[in-house]
């Protein structure tokens, strides 16, 4: 009589296990509906406005490019593919702050309270300098680098840009400098977590001005320019982000300290 007894409590057991798990994809999905519906309430605004917002992201070509050029469509749907394509990323950038929370409101639950006031702050920062790095490649970087091309163009050669070209060109840049002003968020986290210290960093500043270059080179076109105007800002942030582990991360100075100690410096 006592078996049937002992199955039923084990069953049960399991099904309080499962119980959580089954809430936390309930949790999950709830939050993924959120993110597309927060992208949805972007986007459809945004969609009688799809060519003004394309004329507004190819203005610095247009206004590099010789006076009576214009940009070019060589496939069929490209003049209403590429503005609804750009106006749906439009959507995704700008809704990134409620994404984001969502994101949070589902991890921050299983976080002690001491990563929840270092992660927050580390997750707004984050995407304000990820917006930052988009609006410098907009207002400084691409006026130059279309400027630079357009001079550089051969005698006799028309500049004349294919649309969907350009948009996979700027979104590519869009990216790169965007991920290359997350520099201080990385680097708080590595000394967050024991990886390194803001001293051994401040040691291989040399390694990284040219590693800045290099990532320079490989993320942006051949020319120097663009290249220089990704890798000082790189290292710029470098430096700022030495700053803001030294100040937010609790020991960093001290582990400086001894590790100067040992070595004997």
């Amino acid at each position: 009589m006592g078996k049937p007894h002992k199955a039923s409590s084990d069953s049960h057991k399991e099904a309080l296990k499962e119980q959580p798990l089954i809430a936390h994809l309930l949790e999950l999905r709830d939050r993924l509906l959120r993110i597309v519906l927060g992208v949805l309430v972007c986007i459809v605004p945004m969609v009688p406005f799809a060519q003004d917002i394309f004329a507004a992201l190819a203005d610095p070509l247009l206004a590099s490019m010789p006076e009576g050029t214009s940009m070019i469509a060589t496939e069929v749907a490209s003049p209403f593919l590429t503005p609804f394509k750009l106006t749906l990323l439009l959507a995704i950038v700008v809704s990134m702050p409620w994404s984001l929370y969502q994101i949070w409101a589902f991890v921050a639950p299983g976080l002690y309270q001491h990563e929840r006031r270092f992660a927050l702050p580390l997750v707004a920062s984050s995407t304000l300098l990820f917006y930052t790095g988009m609006a410098f490649a907009y207002f400084v970087v691409f006026p130059l680098i279309f400027g630079f091309f357009v001079a550089a163009a051969p005698e006799g050669v028309a500049v004349m840009t294919d649309i969907g070209r350009y948009l996979d060109f700027v979104i590519t840049m869009f990216l790169a400098f965007g991920a290359a002003f997350e520099v201080p968020v990385a680097i708080v986290l590595m000394v967050r977590m024991g990886f390194t210290t803001p001293g051994a960093l401040r040691e291989k500043r040399a390694y990284v001005l040219v590693g800045a270059f290099t990532v320079g080179m490989v993320l942006t076109p051949p020319d120097m320019f663009s290249q220089t105007l990704l890798a000082l800002p790189v290292y710029a942030l470098y430096e700022l982000g030495i700053l803001a582990a030294a100040l937010m991360v609790p020991g960093s100075r001290e582990v400086d300290a001894q590790r100067k100690a040992a070595s004997g410096k």
